[in-house]
């Protein structure tokens, strides 16, 4: 592979420049990990394309001598899965961020991959359109990378993901192609959907090289209360209400007592004093809708313990109210030095629960954790702290951490939300799916990546070829069953 990987970089260093090819180790460990920092790989070489054309020459140069790749944007995913290859080519988009369209009528922007996410809203934001999804890393976070992982945001539980926002992609295959997929600025494409098989794949199935992204009009009204309880059960417990109710608000978020302590020695948040949870509501629509709506949350907040209740009044005092939440997972470097950010999934009637179950596994084990979550889709996003100088502390911190997604699951829920798997969580693709299931997965990996090159280990928990059968089903006993081979 040495070998291999130094005709690349020749290769490409002929056809795209010497700048654009990285080699010197020193270079290469500022690209060793993603925002997940407990797994790190240095890779072989980092390439940073500048077209859509760069990126096929790099991936058909990859294929051509057998080297794996990695796409990588601004780094800032939280599963590992932008990691790189030890003996393969790290291919940065970030260079790639250019606004190709905007098509105001149709509501359409065309993207290339490294386009910040932030950046797009603020383009349309003169023709009163705006790009749902929001990450909380959104003013660094790439389109390409959120159509990696299918991120979401604060405001999912109206809005959705960025699969409900993409109509199409330009991609390059793990074979070198340009290809184009879905309906583009259309409405609907016949076919396969095979932008919602790509989206979420995490980099194995290829690189997006252009996305086409629907905008929304910006709301009429946008009113944003922050509701204080004693406990975290009660802001679960009015949370729920709001559901129950009928009521769909753009957002509700909740953080517990610890994460709130980050917050305020980050940010300064100024949440209300003595809270043991905070709930950050947002409704928004036409204003008759959201007036109606947002004094119906109000009460139903107060019925479930809220001591202490505040709504913005302008633009100013919402983005006050967001400002620790959006800054919570960086603040909480103010109080642990490591911590590890989890993303499990659990139905909304399973809160409660499991929030109690995760208070128990952390005091047994020793090990603070703090709880920042969409709680309207029951999404959890705990972070659990530790301090990796400590021997044993990370072990304790990991341990806590993986039994909190094996008990979402136990609970019906899932191993990830929007963070995807990555290299963390694809040793736990096997609590929830069987053999049979991920192979069928896999089945599809290998029609888009025969060669197993385009972010090998990522995803599955064990490595596997594409030319291998996969297991026979125990009901296939007869000795001439057909075995499909991929």
């Amino acid at each position: 592979m040495p070998e291999a990987l130094d005709q690349l970089t020749t290769r490409l260093r002929a056809e795209l420049g010497d700048a654009a090819v990285i080699t010197d180790r020193a270079t290469l460990r500022t690209y060793e990990c993603d925002g997940l920092t407990a797994y790190r790989a240095i890779p072989g070489a980092v390439v940073l394309p500048s077209s859509a054309f760069d990126v096929q020459r790099c991936v058909r140069a990859c294929r051509d001598l057998g080297v794996p790749f990695v796409a990588r944007g601004s780094g800032t995913g939280l599963s590992g899965g932008a990691m790189p290859h030890t003996a393969g080519v790290l291919i940065v988009t970030a260079k790639l961020n250019r606004v190709i369209e905007l098509d105001i009528a149709n509501r359409r922007a065309v993207l290339e991959p490294g386009v910040i996410n932030a950046a797009i809203s603020a383009a349309v934001a003169g023709a009163n359109l705006y790009y749902a999804p929001d990450p909380s890393s959104q003013q660094i976070c790439s389109i390409g990378g959120n159509v990696a992982e299918n991120s979401g945001g604060a405001h999912c539980l109206k809005y959705g993901f960025t699969v409900h926002h993409v109509t199409g992609l330009e991609i390059c295959t793990p074979d070198g192609d340009l290809i184009t997929i879905g309906a583009g600025k259309a409405a609907e494409a016949p076919g396969y959907d095979l932008t919602g098989v790509f989206i979420g794949s995490e980099g194995t199935l290829g690189i997006a090289t252009k996305v086409y992204a629907r905008l929304l009009r910006k709301p009429e009204a946008v009113v944003t209360m922050l509701a204080a309880f004693r406990t975290i059960e009660e802001a679960g417990a009015a949370v729920a209400a709001i559901i129950a109710a009928g009521l769909t608000p753009s957002a509700a978020e909740i953080m517990d007592a610890l994460a709130i302590t980050a917050a305020e020695k980050a940010v300064a948040c100024n949440y209300p004093a003595g809270a043991g949870a905070v709930l950050v509501v947002e409704s928004d629509g036409p204003a008759a809708e959201v007036e109606s709506e947002h004094a119906a949350i109000d009460a139903l907040c107060k019925e479930n313990g809220a001591f202490e209740v505040r709504a913005a009044a302008d633009a100013t005092e919402r983005a006050a109210l967001w400002r620790g939440r959006k800054s919570a997972f960086a603040a909480v470097g103010r109080i642990s030095p490591d911590y590890i950010v989890q993303d499990g999934v659990v139905p909304r009637t399973a809160l409660a629960t499991i929030l109690r179950e995760i208070e128990v596994l952390a005091s047994d084990a020793g090990v603070r954790v703090a709880n920042v979550f969409h709680a309207g889709d029951g999404n959890l996003h705990p972070l659990v702290l530790f301090d990796g100088a400590v021997p044993g502390a990370l072990e304790a911190a990991e341990s806590v951490s993986n039994t909190i997604l094996h008990r979402c699951v136990a609970h019906g829920g899932s191993i990830t939300g929007e963070h995807g798997v990555g290299v963390e969580k694809s040793p736990h693709m096997t609590v929830m799916f069987t053999d049979d299931d991920l192979e069928s997965m896999h089945l599809l990996r290998c029609a888009f990546d025969p060669d197993g090159i385009s972010n090998p280990g990522k995803v599955f928990p064990t490595p596997r070829l594409c030319g291998e059968p996969p297991r026979r089903h125990a009901s296939q006993t007869q000795p001439d069953a057909e075995v499909v081979v991929w």
